[in-house]
């Protein structure tokens, strides 16, 4: 990347020069033949300013430097297994949090259970199955026909379909059962996709989810020790 002397700021000199640059040519800069004049007060750099890592300008209006000094005095990031910035609304309790690794079905019907499991499965890139159960109970809740067959659909294209980068990872029995509903939908079209994926989360990534230190950072667990309280066996010799 270039820079012009003659687009430069009044005030503003190059790196390495002695006095101001006023205004002129590119090649009356360069010689040194640059006007000054006796009331000009050669620009002192301020100690904490740092040169443009593009042009080698100190320019107190340059973009780098504001760039660096709004980053220098944001917030501070919070650790993202902190509660309060994982779950929305109502905190649960220290004991709710405990109860989510003594069981699934209460870690799946908690929201902020949900919530909690979701993030570690985005972490695993998984995250997918938890939606599509969640997108199941919605349909489940829905009267309207009109809806009811817009809404499975998206579910299909979203979840069922090979071609959606979503799929989840279900048999070809309950595929077939699964593309059958969908000629006449209804709220319970994807009941035994939803039971398999559900299944799936419970044997595969829940267990893992309960040992994480996310996990065991929300519920308050020493390492070494399990979800369940009990202390982990030590690797034999």
């Amino acid at each position: 990347m270039s820079c012009s002397v003659d687009g430069l700021p009044a005030g503003c000199r190059l790196r390495g020069m002695g006095s101001t640059v006023q205004s002129g040519p590119l090649n009356s800069a360069l010689s040194g033949t640059q006007e000054t004049t006796s009331n000009v007060v050669p620009l002192q750099r301020p100690p904490s300013q740092k040169p443009c890592c593009f042009c080698f300008l100190w320019c107190c209006s340059c973009s780098c430097l504001a760039i660096k000094h709004a980053e220098d005095n944001g917030p501070t990031r919070r650790d993202p297994a902190s509660s309060d910035t994982l779950f929305d609304g109502e905190q649960p309790s220290l004991e709710e949090i405990r109860s989510w690794g003594k069981s699934f079905d209460k870690l799946m019907w908690s929201p902020s259970g949900r919530m909690a499991f979701r993030e570690f499965l985005r972490c695993e890139y998984s995250e997918e199955n938890i939606l599509f159960w969640l997108a199941c109970e919605e349909l489940k809740k829905e009267t309207n026909h009109e809806a009811i067959e817009e809404k499975a659909r998206f579910i299909y294209e979203d979840y069922i379909s090979i071609l959606s980068p979503k799929e989840v990872s279900l048999d070809s029995r309950v595929r077939e059962i699964v593309n059958r509903n969908m000629v006449e939908p209804t709220p319970h079209t994807f009941d035994e996709a939803q039971l398999q994926i559900y299944t799936l989360m419970h044997r595969d990534s829940y267990p893992r989810f309960i040992n994480s230190p996310q996990f065991k950072s929300l519920a308050q667990i020493p390492d070494g020790v399990s979800a369940s309280g009990s202390t982990a066996e030590s690797p034999s010799n």
